[in-house]
């Protein structure tokens, strides 16, 4: 791969403020470039040659391809975030409130990718966004949202609107399995107060045992026709729900970046504020997949005790902190214990 400037660019006189801007040809541009490349990495730089030279911008270059015989199809672009977290795609989102919510931390996540939550809004707010994510999609939902038999259908719409789940289970006071109501239940319904055991589906449930596997639950699926399997224990307690949508999804996204229990990954942000540690706490009980020390200076002293301390915690949280531009700064936040460093400021 070989650089090349384009021809009859115009690129601006300095690093900093330019004072003006000269059409230069292709080999002073990169020459420029070099020789400042180079004293910079040896540690000497001569200021008045830095600031009256040369500089490049993105557009100033082209990569030429080579020659070669590996086709689009056969690239593999997975990487590793963490070393339990991996990336199908190595695309990240940035912690921002114009960018980083549900949405797209469900979309980015689909494709191979991951979204860090942004924090700047109340702890339990970015907490639930997280609780969203988790729950949009799994392998199995081993924790599923229900609802007791004194539950109103009103309750049951909140629920399924807040989720956008199409059918909750109904359970007793001691976990057992009640019945489940689905949208094919209620889809007439216009009485918010009627109680839940009025409308909820009792008799003839579909269950399967726990450790039933997706090729087995698509079969079932497939002989049943329904769209949801409820998996119960030995004494018909209430373990785990599967979906054909979640089935379905596997398919539609093979490279969706998922948990060990295929649930969709994401992370979250968090600064240095008197609010940390209660946000820490609140995403680690929502089940976030990486906590993301997110400022505009991560080689401070602050983001450093915040690291330790969270560390020392949450010994098996996955741990991100930056910004920073240095590899002193990098060496101080991998030594405090991060498992990622965000690199780059401007």
């Amino acid at each position: 791969m070989r650089l090349r400037a384009r021809p009859g660019r115009r690129v601006a006189a300095g690093a900093g403020r330019p004072r003006a801007a000269a059409t230069l040809p292709r080999p002073a541009s990169i020459a420029a470039f070099a020789r400042i490349t180079k004293k910079r990495r040896s540690g000497v730089i001569d200021w008045d040659e830095k600031l009256a030279g040369e500089g490049l911008s993105f557009d100033d270059i082209l990569l030429i391809p080579a020659e070669s015989g590996i086709l689009p199809k056969e690239t593999d672009v997975r990487t590793r975030l963490t070393s339990k977290i991996s990336l199908n795609i190595p695309l990240l989102s940035a912690a921002m409130d114009t960018v980083s919510e549900t949405s797209l931390a469900i979309a980015l996540a689909r494709e191979g990718g991951l979204t860090i939550i942004h924090k700047n809004q109340p702890v339990e707010r970015q907490a639930d966004m997280v609780r969203k994510v988790k729950r949009s999609e799994a392998g199995m939902i081993v924790d599923p949202i229900t609802l007791p038999l004194t539950a109103t259908y009103g309750d049951a719409e909140s629920l399924m609107n807040e989720y956008r789940i199409s059918g909750v289970p109904i359970v007793h006071s001691d976990g057992k399995l009640a019945g489940i109501v689905t949208n094919r239940d209620t889809r007439f319904e216009t009485d918010l107060s009627k109680p839940i055991t009025q409308l909820m589906t009792s008799e003839n449930l579909v269950t399967v045992p726990v450790g039933t596997t997706l090729d087995q639950a698509r079969d079932m699926f497939k002989v049943h026709k329904i769209e949801k399997l409820l998996v119960v224990d030995d004494d018909y307690k209430l373990r785990g729900l599967i979906t054909i949508k979640d089935i379905m999804k596997i398919i539609e996204f093979p490279n969706a970046c998922k948990d060990e229990l295929g649930r969709l990954r994401v992370g979250a942000a968090v600064g240095v504020s008197k609010d940390t540690a209660e946000r820490v706490r609140a995403l680690v009980d929502a089940q976030v997949d990486l906590i993301c020390i997110d400022t505009a200076h991560g080689h401070s002293r602050g983001v450093l005790d915040a690291v330790a301390k969270i560390r020392e915690e949450y010994p098996e949280i996955q741990l991100m902190a930056g910004n920073v531009a240095t590899a002193t700064g990098t060496k101080a936040l991998i030594e405090r214990g991060v498992n990622s460093v965000k690199v780059g400021i401007g």
